[in-house]
């Protein structure tokens, strides 16, 4: 099969195209021949050596958490798929690979894909899609009449993450650029704040929840927007040791996080208020429920950009300008 294989870890380093062996599915695993691939952030990320302490990856390796496709064929314990099924997913940490022509994937990290959607639709939704669930409903337990701010609500994660928070009944704010404000009233933002002229924590008060994918100062800003006992989420870091011991890390790198995590969590008690950090999971059950409320219209995918999957550098390069609205998705197979 055709794949890109990162050969070494470098900002911005490119992928290399090129035949590589075809996955072989254990018992649990679904064959999955990928018509498209979201790309993420993440991939970025991982790609630039960012997480090499936490992520057991190395190089050579093929990037990619996102995928729609077909299943061609199912391990011998699999017992909620079967050939020529249309699913969509984000395979386990330790076995992504999405930017190649098939892959692999545990059961448990799939699910079917709605009707009514194109593969390179589907394909941009699960780990942004599981992103928001986690953080909205799993941690943060979101009621309705609660307050969030989510920023960066143009962005892949905050397209959906806006959506799904005004499904469960929240009054929901954002944090966009100017020319996206209205794309982000669309989706359901209640509040919109123009990061470029606006200071977000002075407009806003009394929240419940802020989630924010970003790090530094924007993080930092975001404590004053809560109300005591209310919590940030951050998908950025920095990670705490609470994370480091769910991830199986040794004892010292959790205390390595336990002080890379110190700033901010002492910022949030002097506060009265909570900080967490979300590294999200694959999650096919999670995932059937997204489905459904795409199934219901509550929820609709945002992509800004179709790439062949021949220009998959050129796709990764456009997902780090910062320019994209909604997800950048590379598709593999013609058609729909």
């Amino acid at each position: 099969m055709k794949a890109f294989i990162l050969d070494a870890y470098g900002r911005g380093a490119g992928l290399r195209l090129a035949d590589h062996p075809d996955p072989h599915p254990g018992p649990r695993d679904v064959l999955v021949r990928i018509h498209a691939a979201g790309l993420n952030p993440l991939d970025s990320k991982i790609r630039d050596g960012a997480f090499k302490p936490i992520l057991p990856y190395r190089p050579p390796l093929i990037l990619g958490h996102d995928l729609a496709g077909v299943v061609e064929a199912v391990g011998a314990d699999v017992s909620r798929f079967r050939p020529g099924d249309a699913v969509f997913g984000r395979p386990r940490d330790g076995r992504i690979g999405t930017l190649a022509e098939r892959l692999a994937v545990d059961e448990d990290d799939l699910a079917l894909m709605p009707s009514g959607l194109a593969m390179t639709e589907a394909a941009g939704l699960p780990l942004v899609g599981l992103t928001a669930w986690q953080a909205l409903v799993e941690r943060a337990d979101l009621q309705p009449g609660q307050k969030v701010l989510i920023h960066a609500g143009s962005g892949g994660f905050g397209s959906v993450a806006i959506q799904l928070a005004r499904h469960l009944g929240a009054t929901v704010a954002t944090t966009v650029g100017g020319a996206h404000a209205d794309m982000a009233r669309r989706l359901g933002a209640d509040r919109v704040v123009d990061y470029r002229t606006q200071r977000f924590e002075t407009v806003l008060s009394d929240y419940d929840l802020v989630v924010c994918g970003q790090d530094g100062d924007t993080l930092s800003r975001s404590l004053k927007v809560l109300r005591p006992g209310g919590l940030l989420i951050s998908l950025a870091g920095p990670p705490t040791a609470a994370f480091g011991k769910a991830h199986g890390l040794n004892w010292a790198m959790q205390q390595v996080l336990r002080l890379l995590s110190l700033g901010i969590r002492r910022k949030a008690r002097a506060r009265g208020v909570r900080y967490e950090f979300l590294f999200m999971r694959a999650d096919g059950r999670q995932l059937t429920k997204i489905a459904s409320l795409i199934a219901a219209h509550a929820i609709r995918p945002v992509t800004d950009r179709i790439f062949p999957f021949e220009e998959t550098n050129e796709a990764l390069a456009y997902l780090d300008s910062g320019r994209a609205k909604g997800k950048v998705v590379v598709a593999l197979q013609p058609g729909p």
